[in-house]
């Protein structure tokens, strides 16, 4: 008897100080309730979706996300096209900076729909599924000829880095490299802005290389 009594204690203080280590996230800022320009690129047989950051809010912020996907069309849609941008209906998106798993409803471009890309798919729903990155573009550093990079780890050898935009002017820039070397992530350029083939050519040793987005015009100002 005395051991079941022991025993019970135990579970309702591990219960007790199991709701005691739950963290309550303060409420979503419904002023980043609004329309995030999106592009989404492609490796393999994954799909990733990155919003297209500003300096300004609601959009200051860097995000990568996993697309979960079942649909073979729409994935060979996704490696055939150069660019892929996408329109998507109001949300908060400081859901994808807490990490949660959401669906969004989506006009999808193939070009930048905001200089007049093709509509493809209208009102499409994307399951963004795993978060792979996210940084709020506070703090950030001088612009300059150094370039720091942040790495994703995907499988194995495989990685996504990307650039950790600095103030203007900078650039938005993610490359994929299955590494076969080590590869730095801090590279000094020719421009504070550099063309996207000189910024291939910095990772060249790294590994088999796949340039996933560069946009060397959005984040000058």
């Amino acid at each position: 008897m005395r051991l079941i009594f022991t025993l019970l204690l135990l579970l309702l203080s591990t219960t007790a100080l199991a709701e005691e280590e739950k963290v309550e996230l303060p409420p979503l800022d419904p002023s980043y309730n609004a329309v995030h320009p999106m592009a989404l690129v492609n490796r393999g047989s994954s799909i990733f979706a990155i919003n297209l950051p500003s300096y300004r809010s609601p959009h200051d912020l860097q995000v990568v996300y996993e697309v979960k996907n079942s649909n073979v069309a729409f994935l060979n849609f996704a490696k055939n096209a150069d660019m892929i941008t996408i329109k998507p209906q109001k949300f908060n998106i400081q859901h994808l900076m807490r990490g949660d798993e959401i669906t969004i409803t989506a006009d999808i471009y193939e070009g930048d729909y905001r200089q007049g890309g093709t509509l493809i798919y209208e009102a499409k729903q994307l399951e963004l599924d795993k978060q792979l990155y996210a940084r709020e573009l506070n703090e950030l550093s001088e612009s300059s000829q150094w370039h720091e990079y942040d790495m994703i780890e995907l499988n194995g050898t495989e990685r996504i880095y990307v650039h950790k935009i600095q103030k203007a002017p900078s650039f938005n820039h993610l490359i994929f490299v299955d590494l076969v070397n080590a590869c730095m992530q801090k590279v000094r350029t020719s421009k504070r802005v550099p063309p996207e083939n000189e910024l291939t050519y910095k990772f060249i040793n790294c590994g088999t290389l796949k340039p996933l987005f560069y946009d060397g015009e959005s984040l000058l100002k």
